[in-house]
């Protein structure tokens, strides 16, 4: 019989107890709904922004994570990991988080940031914004979304639902079967970059004559990007368009320049500074490297200078400036020329001027023409923005979608028009347009930078004086200026002006954990367990015999005579 043979089976593992129970533990894990390899996963984080200007540190000082994931939501977050999607934090929420001594921030952001809600997007920027301004030593990183990370986002929020349980049981239970997951950053703690270089790049266009005793007009355009997490901020209108209207306006002069017919009497500069988003650092030191050199001062006779910020959508051109020029000034006469352009060529163009004076109290300066201001030299700034303040300045917003190839071929060649009008003294020859044919504006040119100024960030901290983008904007510089040179900056180590930290992208290491609760429901079952089976295997001939009674009935006796 095979009560029999399960007798059997059963007295051989009761010879060898406990060690015959490993013998289902194999099999346990091979029928477990649970995969193993699902219990541990790394994905691509963004730390937020680290960084000093002027002796004031801003962003999130520490990197290092490893700690437990719980809700933004939830009532315990000490020690603890709070995840949250983008629509879940706002500001006050955030100050919640650091009052409760949360330990860090998760925020996941959409996989497309383009698809965003105008309310979505406004509530990025004012984070981005205000998250700057906010002192904290709590590490705060960005994440896109994915899949694997909704899966951890829903499991983190059921794991918060014991938090509202009616009773204290109920509680216990929800803890205990809760799905939990410990979120590891490893390595090394973020560190300064004492000897951190950033780089300017110059090149000029000599005029017709004795180049000392011409007047000079610089044209510059800061290349770095700025927004919330370094890794993310690829600034490709703000300020990869001001780049590549400054590379257009080179390329399109040198070949003016190269002709005899067409030799200006202007010598051109162009600059591409560095640091322009932390308070312009490049074009400060280039100004007073220029102004402390002995001989070959560029700055000596300058006409003005025209710096180029954000250039790259809508059918705004404004002219930004700390004190309004006289019409007869060389600033004034720009201007009005740019507005003729505008009514003759480009009727859709609205030109507008926007004063705005120097306020000298404030650390940060409002644009870039404001440092050659302050030097009592004649400058503005061309945006389409119509402030400083725009939080399109400085947002991970700024992405290959917001820009046009064809509004920065057009202000291309809007400006290079109206600085033709102005170096030639085109004012008497009506509608004459000289950049056509040949001598346009490429707008294939314009994409391709586009493209290549989207592909990867161009947060200041993660451009190296030899870093790739330097050297490729150096290359193409020397094809068409003179003098090509880049020159590095450091700051002074004894009052730094700007420190810089290593760690701007991290793996993080998501393990599938269970709470302690869960250990202490698991022990007690385990213990049970064992107990039941010690018993079933020391008096299994019991059991046996109970079964054998009831699954094979005793056959009845035949009466005696």
């Amino acid at each position: 019989m095979w009560f029999d043979e399960m007798g059997e089976i059963f007295e051989m593992f009761k010879g060898s107890f406990p060690l015959s129970f490993l013998f289902f533990v194999p099999i346990l894990i091979i029928i477990s709904p649970v995969s193993p390899v699902n219990a541990a996963q790394e994905f691509g984080v963004y730390r937020m922004q680290h960084y000093d200007l002027q002796g004031t540190s801003y962003g999130s000082k520490n990197s290092i994570i490893n700690m437990e994931a719980r809700s933004v939501n939830s009532k315990m977050l000490t020690r603890r990991c709070a995840v949250a999607k983008l629509q879940d934090v706002t500001m006050p929420k955030y100050r919640d988080l650091m009052t409760q001594n949360a330990a860090s921030l998760l925020i996941i952001l959409p996989k497309n940031l383009n698809n965003l809600s105008l309310d979505e997007k406004q509530l990025l920027q004012s984070l981005e914004q205000e998250l700057l301004q906010e002192p904290s030593s709590v590490p705060v990183y960005f994440t896109t979304e994915s899949e694997y990370l909704d899966d951890i986002y829903l499991d983190v929020q059921e794991g918060n639902s014991g938090d509202n349980a009616p009773t204290a049981w109920e509680a216990l239970l929800s803890s205990a079967s809760a799905n939990g997951f410990q979120l590891v950053i490893s390595g090394s703690p973020a560190e300064a970059l004492p000897d951190f270089e950033i780089a300017n790049i110059q090149g000029r266009l000599s005029g017709y004559g004795i180049e000392e005793q011409l007047p000079t007009i610089v044209i510059t355009a800061h290349y770095d990007a700025m927004g919330i997490a370094p890794a993310l901020s690829y600034g490709v209108d703000s300020n990869g368009s001001g780049v590549i209207l400054l590379l257009e306006l080179a390329r399109l002069f040198s070949k003016l320049f190269t002709n005899s017919r067409t030799h200006a009497k202007y010598n051109l500069v162009f600059l591409l500074s560095g640091g322009g988003k932390f308070n312009y650092q490049g074009s400060k030191k280039w100004i007073e490297d220029n102004f402390e050199a002995a001989e070959g001062n560029i700055l000596s006779d300058v006409a003005f200078v025209l710096c180029l910020d954000t250039v790259g959508a809508t059918n705004n051109l404004n002219l930004h400036v700390s004190k309004p020029p006289k019409e007869d000034s060389p600033g004034g006469q720009l201007y009005q020329h740019i507005e003729d352009v505008a009514k003759e060529h480009f009727p859709e163009v609205k030109v507008g001027m926007v004063h705005k004076k120097i306020n000298l109290a404030d650390e940060m300066l409002a644009w870039e023409h404001e440092r050659f201001s302050i030097k009592r030299m004649l400058a503005f700034t061309l945006s389409h923005l119509d402030t400083h303040k725009s939080p399109d300045r400085t947002t991970i917003l700024d992405t290959r979608e917001k820009v046009s190839a064809a509004v920065i071929s057009r202000n291309a060649q809007h400006i290079a028009e109206a600085l033709a009008r102005q170096i030639y003294n085109l004012t008497s020859q009506g509608s004459f347009q000289m950049f056509t044919d040949t001598l346009s504006v490429e707008e294939s040119v314009v994409t391709a930078w586009l493209d290549y100024f989207a592909s990867e960030p161009k947060a200041a901290q993660l451009l190296k004086a030899d870093s790739e983008l330097i050297m490729t904007l150096e290359q193409m510089m020397a094809r068409y200026l003179k003098d090509v040179r880049k020159t590095s900056i450091k700051a002074d180590k004894r009052d730094p002006e700007f420190v810089f930290y290593t760690g701007a992208d991290y793996v993080m290491n998501a393990y599938n954990v269970k709470p302690a609760v869960f250990d202490l429901f698991l022990a007690l079952c385990i213990a049970g367990y064992l107990a039941l089976a010690y018993l079933c295997a020391q008096n299994f001939h019991i059991i046996y015999y109970a079964l054998k009674l009831t699954v094979i009935p005793v056959s009845p006796k035949s009466k005696v005579n």
